[in-house]
């Protein structure tokens, strides 16, 4: 059961961002594996977010937040802090609606997220740090710009839990979803949409170990800010929002933590098996889907968001290397 109490984001909100941000991002489609229904003992669906425009939910959030600013807001540009995906999105949305956009990543970015980002039309400035990048893009937010949160913000949960609306209405039946958890806010978008189906849809959280803020933050039963150093890098937010914490200390058995050994594993299956190239952080919910195994009546309906597929070929040899 999917309980939020004093949430900031509501069932309604979701649905406004939807149709606000319709004409901007692609209805991804939700399969059916076969291959993955014999293998956990359960009907399993993949929602094929990672088929996003520019390869990752994030244009949803991005849209959905750069929409809802003023025409005035706009005018100044904006500015936002991410590791990669919602950097594209932003990047993207700006280009879109002809706002400037100025984008601060971590140094340790792979290449192919820097160069994406630029390509997409944004200007990009590399901090030494995750911390470091929030902190200078609130200086710039200082000078004028608009800061556009990543992830804990009432308009990117939203604009994030129109997934959760398609989820839905292309498994209506739906018992149980997985997502993963980087800041929360498309953990916390889908748990608002998810009240759409009844309060009976588990829904499933997962971290790799090393960016496992919420793990951390359920532990200590308190907000825990981290330096992540899981190879997952888009799931490498310094601290969880809020209305995630609160959704998951809600439900703490429902939140599980993989290696990234275990990521890698699901990751090369969903390649192989079923053809699609993910990250890390989105084969990680097949990891914990394996974990799992059991949980799942033969009459359940499971839905895991493979929620990006941006990842270079070096990563990939990496991988292997580490792990074969």
């Amino acid at each position: 059961m999917v309980t939020l109490t004093q949430g900031l984001v509501t069932l309604a909100q979701v649905k406004e961002a939807r149709t606000r941000i319709a004409p901007y991002v692609r209805h991804t489609d939700t399969v059916k594996s076969h291959s993955l229904s014999q293998r956990l003992g359960t009907n399993v669906y993949l929602k094929l977010e990672l088929f996003q425009k520019t390869g990752s939910f994030k244009s949803r959030s991005a849209f959905s937040k750069m929409l809802h600013l003023s025409a005035a807001e706009r005018q100044r540009g904006v500015v936002a802090v991410s590791g990669g995906n919602f950097a594209q999105g932003v990047a993207y949305a700006g280009s879109t609606l002809g706002v400037h956009t100025k984008i601060v990543m971590p140094v340790y970015t792979p290449q192919n997220y820097v160069e994406a980002t630029r390509g997409y039309g944004a200007e990009v400035e590399l901090a030494p740090t995750m911390q470091a990048a929030f902190e200078l893009a609130e200086e710039y937010a200082n000078s004028g710009l608009i800061f556009m949160h990543p992830y804990d913000d009432p308009d990117v949960i939203a604009g994030n839990g129109s997934i959760g609306l398609e989820v839905i209405e292309a498994v209506p039946q739906v018992t149980d979803v997985i997502v993963s958890v980087g800041g929360g806010g498309l953990m916390s978008g889908v748990a608002a949409a998810l009240r759409e189906a009844g309060p009976d849809v588990r829904l499933w959280t997962v971290e790799t170990e090393g960016a496992d803020a919420l793990a951390r933050s359920l532990a200590a039963q308190q907000s825990v800010r981290i330096q992540a150093t899981s190879l997952a890098r888009t799931l490498g937010a310094p601290y969880i929002a809020a209305e995630a914490i609160n959704i998951a200390q809600s439900q703490p058995e429902r939140h599980i933590v993989v290696t990234d050994r275990e990521a890698y594993v699901a990751q090369r299956y969903l390649l192989e098996r079923a053809k699609i190239l993910t990250e890390l952080a989105t084969s990680c919910n097949l990891a914990a889907a394996e974990k799992l195994q059991g949980t799942f009546a033969p009459d359940d309906h499971l839905v895991i968001v493979l929620c990006g597929g941006n990842v270079s070929l070096d990563e990939l040899a990496l991988y292997k290397r580490m792990f074969e």
